[in-house]
């Protein structure tokens, strides 16, 4: 498969005089300069605060990679991602330089001692929040560093041992050591390859359902098991800050450890045979053991059996002990949950799951804590007799949180919130955390009530706030506010009254940074944070959000871009680039709400549609598509119209403005967009042109569902069949540019999609264009990459798009 893929981008076409004709084209292209400009720009720094709020970690990123970069070795192995010269993933950003930042006084203080070639990734804070440790990757390997926050020196503590294959790497210990997942010093060399097969690869069933997703980069045969055990080798050790280390309990293939708050104790998880060529990693079997600090073990918790015959759908489970974790509130008590319905959603049952605990020493009988009638979603703990249980049902898009009483397992869950998890005009938010004795986040809470954050989603958009939940009344009192024309967030709340927090403030043309804000103390905001605007050439764009109607009475929204100085009056229309991305959902009056923010800072991403303004061209992004199906109806029985609705609803509206030219308007869109994008273009002629990067085209090769559908191809064939636009190669008449990243990596996005699709337009004479990205991904990384991605899309919204008018008249 790759060497054919590679083949295939040796034969990628140059525009020609002839659109029949193809040129070869062996190297990288670059966008013009207004879009290349703003793809260079510096990054904005980002942030890990201290846990009481008196200081902040300013990250400095690297710049995206070279495809240089991008093309070392990569074992691509049961689901993972491995870079066999470090024994951690080939994929990673980094950070290049660490900063200081006072809170309150402000001074900022470079970190001395750092790696000479920075690399450096996994920031964590020491629980007394006097160290902050981190890794750097070399060329041989993943070192762990540590920097002294009192004088502010960073300096390395292990050699390049650390083995990130999967899971973190490390973890404190109270008393300021440090657990570090090694590589196994006596796993030996890599296992080579044998020069031939010792016999055929074969896969059975003995006749039970195993349904599952299309995975990538699953085993295939003998050796990659061998690939797999060798690099998942591990060693736990104790390392001190003199870098002095000692080995805990055995080696062995292990995925994750995790630390007791009062780091008496570890959660053990090592996976075991037999491996599965049909699911990835994280569905092998693995035994799950609790551990002393020195590494003896205490107790088998678990044995958890290979996960392929997962029931279907998207509520559907494990059976058997899962989510096994630490209580925040408690030294050493484990607490799990386990489904009563064997994991499979479809099987009527009062108490679906019940949630267990376990204290030390772990001899004891696991206790009931509490059950629910859906999934369990996660507890925030509080203390013995408060904490907040979450359950959701994915099918009906039901999210409730509870109150519990962890001490008295007799007494019935108080639920508090029970919403739609789309619905967020009525969304009160998620919880504050404050650090407790133990170190671990628990719940920022006064008696009854608990302090929340959120979005504050409204018909004018999100105003996010900061307010005090009352769980006995069910009402929350909004403490904080953001205030237009601002979008501000809380990101760190500071005292226990939640009256003194630090803010995240934007404008449409003001850079994100960070504010101290006091409501008790009658003082102006504090500007902690003077980060530069990274776009001086897009600062004067205009920027709207504009709500407007389908045809069948839906609100729809989306967020307008026109370049710097337009005025439809004078300037008349101009060509449109709209970029969406479907949505299903279960009410067409949660459908219908505003989402996102026309105050937000407009920040662009390598795969932004933004850079076009700068090209000419008005931009309708984050257009809404919403598909509904309301009650036992499913959304996708009525993808296409109501998609052909949205699109048609869309173009009126930015047409009506006087703003869009309606021969001239282009549509594209990103992994389930590119999809979008294939089916507009499959069952109208509203668009000039279209840009389809990374999707999925057939979805009978995703037999077992996909995004938000949960029935097989054989409980519904003919929805399958309509929403493929490979079912429909033959009615598409408008130009359209297919992008795929070589290396994808996404369930379902195999690369395949789009060569597959692409011989179908080639077939029926559509005017198409097939670019493989090597050694790229679902998102795409490479710097050369980007551009050459950015250039493809310009060349094509410049021929077909902003010049359509002259093309139908050499026509």
């Amino acid at each position: 498969m790759y060497k054919l893929l590679t083949k295939s981008i040796l034969a990628l076409a140059l525009f020609g005089a002839c659109l029949g004709s193809n040129f070869a084209q062996t190297t990288y292209q670059t966008p013009p300069k207004a879009i290349a400009d703003l793809v260079n720009a510096p990054s904005t720094p980002s942030v890990v605060f201290s846990k009481n709020g008196d200081w902040m970690m300013l990250l400095e990123r690297a710049g995206n990679p070279s495809i240089e970069d991008l093309s070392q070795p990569e074992l691509r192995i049961a689901g993972l991602r491995i870079n066999p010269a470090t024994s951690g993933p080939s994929r990673t950003g980094s950070v290049e330089n660490l900063k200081i930042k006072m809170t309150k006084g402000g001074e900022e203080v470079q970190i001395k001692g750092l790696p000479t070639n920075p690399k450096m990734n996994g920031f964590s804070l020491s629980r007394d929040d006097n160290y902050v440790a981190f890794t750097q990757t070399e060329a041989n390997g993943i070192s762990l560093w540590v920097i002294d926050i009192a004088t502010f020196e960073a300096r390395k503590l292990t050699e390049s041992i650390l083995n990130e294959i999967v899971g973190g790497s490390f973890a404190w210990t109270p008393d300021n050591q440090i657990l570090i997942k090694a590589v196994n010093p006596v796993r030996g060399e890599i296992p080579k390859a044998p020069l031939a097969p010792a016999g055929p690869i074969i896969q059975e069933t003995s006749g039970n359902a195993a349904p599952s997703r299309t995975y990538q980069d699953l085993l295939t045969n003998p050796h990659d098991e061998a690939l797999f055990a060798y690099f998942m080798s591990s060693q736990l050790m104790m390392v001190n800050l003199d870098g002095i280390k000692k080995p805990i309990g055995p080696a062995g293939m292990i995925k994750s450890m995790d630390l007791s708050p009062d780091g008496s104790h570890l959660i053990v998880e090592t996976v075991k045979k037999p491996f599965s060529y049909l699911v990835p990693a994280n569905r092998f079997p693995y035994d799950v053991e609790i551990w002393t600090k020195a590494g003896q073990k205490v107790k088998t918790l678990a044995q958890i059996p290979l996960d392929e015959n997962r029931p279907t759908g998207f509520d559907a489970t494990v059976a058997g002990p899962r989510n096994i974790n630490w209580r925040a509130d408690q030294p050493a008590t484990l607490y799990w949950v386990e489904a009563q319905d064997g994991g499979d959603p479809k099987v009527e049952i009062a108490e679906r799951e019940i949630v267990y605990t376990l204290k030390a020493p772990f001899t004891g009988v696991k206790q009931k804590l509490a059950s629910t009638p859906y999934r369990f979603g996660g507890i925030a703990w509080s203390d013995d007799n408060f904490a907040i249980l979450s359950e959701s049902w994915s099918k009906t898009r039901m999210d409730r949180k509870s109150v519990i009483n962890p001490s008295n397992a007799g007494q019935s869950p108080k639920v508090i919130i029970d919403r739609s998890s789309d619905d967020i005009y009525n969304d009160p938010g998620n919880p504050v955390y404050t650090v407790n004795k133990f170190g671990q986040r628990v719940l920022l809470r006064k008696g009854d009530l608990v302090y929340m954050t959120s979005e504050g989603g409204s018909p004018d958009g999100s105003m996010p706030y900061l307010s005090a939940f009352d769980t006995k009344t069910k009402t929350e009192n909004i403490l904080w506010r953001s205030q237009a024309p601002y979008y501000e967030r809380v990101v760190k709340v500071l005292d226990e009254d939640a009256s003194e927090f630090i803010t995240l403030k934007e404008s449409t043309d003001l850079q994100p940074n960070y504010w101290l804000i006091n409501t008790k103390k009658r003082i102006a905001p504090l500007q902690v944070t003077n980060f530069a605007h990274p776009y001086e050439s897009i600062k004067g764009i205009k920027k709207q959000l504009v709500t407007y109607k389908r045809k069948d009475g839906l609100s729809l929204s989306a967020v307008v871009y026109t370049p710097a100085g337009y005025d439809a009056t004078k300037d008349g229309t101009l060509p449109v680039l709209m970029w969406a991305y479907p949505r299903e959902y279960k009410s067409a009056e949660i459908a219908a709400q505003v989402r996102g923010s026309k105050y937000a800072f407009t920040r662009l991403s390598w795969g932004s549609p933004i850079y076009w303004v700068t090209r000419g061209y008005a931009i309708m992004d984050q257009t809404e598509m919403p598909i509904v199906g309301e009650g036992e109806e499913e959304p996708n029985d009525y993808f296409i119209e109501q998609l052909v609705a949205n699109a048609e609803a869309a173009i009126d509206q930015i047409v009506g403005m006087g703003i869009g030219d309606r021969m001239r308007i282009g549509v594209g869109g990103h992994s389930y967009g590119a999809f979008m994008t294939a089916n507009l273009l499959s069952h109208t002629n509203l668009f000039a042109a279209g840009i389809a990067r990374s999707g999925a085209y057939n979805r009978t090769l995703t037999p077992f569902g996909f995004q938000y559908e949960q029935r097989t191809y054989w409980e519904a064939p003919e929805v399958y069949f309509n929403m493929s636009p490979f079912s429909y190669a033959h009615k598409v008449e408008t130009p359209i540019l297919l992008i795929h990243g070589e290396a994808d990596n996404n369930s379902g996005t195999f690369p395949i999609q789009s060569e597959r699709y692409y011989n179908a337009l080639k077939g029926h004479g559509v005017t198409t264009r097939l670019v493989f990205l090597p050694h790229e991904s679902h998102g795409y990384a490479a710097k050369e990459s980007i551009l050459h991605t950015l250039w493809e899309m310009d060349t094509w919204l410049e021929k077909f798009v902003k010049n359509k008018n002259q093309l139908d008249t050499k026509k």
